[in-house]
């Protein structure tokens, strides 16, 4: 059993005032700590952040680069066990017709957009298993739409582990009833963890339309033992992120 959580953690931004992310940095520790997920997929850490993460997330390794073409920008950071997992292969590629060209995009797409893919070892059981951090545009329906299918193509033409179990997860930027998420339910391999799970993108509580936009999704040799939002996390106004972390509890199939 292992515990993986998506968390956009919000960009450190001056305007989001008391919710500024310095405010914000002993809610994110304290719910790590309480919850003590096993790995991490973090949207939206910039290079302070992650130094910042790195620094305080002591039982763990924090890996991803920049999204820009000076790989600085915000990243797709992963962070996972140091006494749980060994990490075998590392990457980030680009959401684009040129996906190892750093700060590449699609056309319509606001920014450019990365997914960080690890492969990890849990060194109890010696299971390999690929995880898959992204953040999808927030304009461009289009790039939505192509960086998808752009992922389940490479899902599909995986040379190490290609049985391995898959977690795919993050911040889609967009809700359950899209075109796009009807895109990733055709993918019948992949099932989504948090159908159901409700409003997981609140702003702050500022929102006029908070939605359902971060989904973990697994495929192959993994069930879903348990599913559930951190909205505990707020003191006097200060939120843990404009996002609710998402955490899935995972089993293994057939596990010995």
């Amino acid at each position: 059993m292992f515990k993986y959580v998506t968390f956009n953690i919000r960009y450190d931004c001056e305007r989001d005032g008391r919710n500024q992310f310095v405010y914000r940095q002993p809610l994110i520790l304290r719910a790590i700590r309480e919850e003590k997920p096993d790995i991490i997929g973090f949207q939206e850490v910039m290079v302070h952040m992650a130094a910042w993460l790195k620094e305080n997330l002591t039982d763990y390794y924090v890996i991803g680069c920049g999204r820009n073409r000076g790989l600085n920008g915000e990243q797709m950071s992963v962070a996972f066990r140091k006494d749980k997992y060994n990490l075998v292969e590392m990457r980030t590629f680009w959401l684009s017709e040129t996906p190892f060209q750093a700060g590449s995009k699609y056309s319509d797409s606001a920014c450019p957009r990365t997914c960080t893919e690890a492969v990890f070892v849990e060194l109890e059981s010696r299971r390999p298993l690929r995880v898959l951090n992204t953040h999808l545009d927030y304009m461009g329906h289009l790039a939505r739409m192509e960086s998808i299918q752009q992922i389940m193509r490479h899902v599909n033409e995986l040379s190490l582990f290609p049985d391995a179990p898959i977690i795919l997860a993050g911040d889609f930027n967009a809700t359950p009833e899209s075109e796009e998420l009807k895109t990733m339910a055709q993918a019948k391999d992949f099932k989504n963890v948090t159908a159901g799970i409700g409003v997981t993108f609140h702003g702050f509580m500022q929102e006029p339309n908070p939605s359902q936009i971060d989904y973990i999704f697994v495929r192959g040799g993994l069930n879903c033992q348990s599913m559930k939002k951190w909205d505990k996390y707020v003191e006097n106004g200060v939120y843990i992120s404009d996002h609710y972390p998402l955490c899935a509890e995972l089993e293994w199939e057939n596990q010995a």
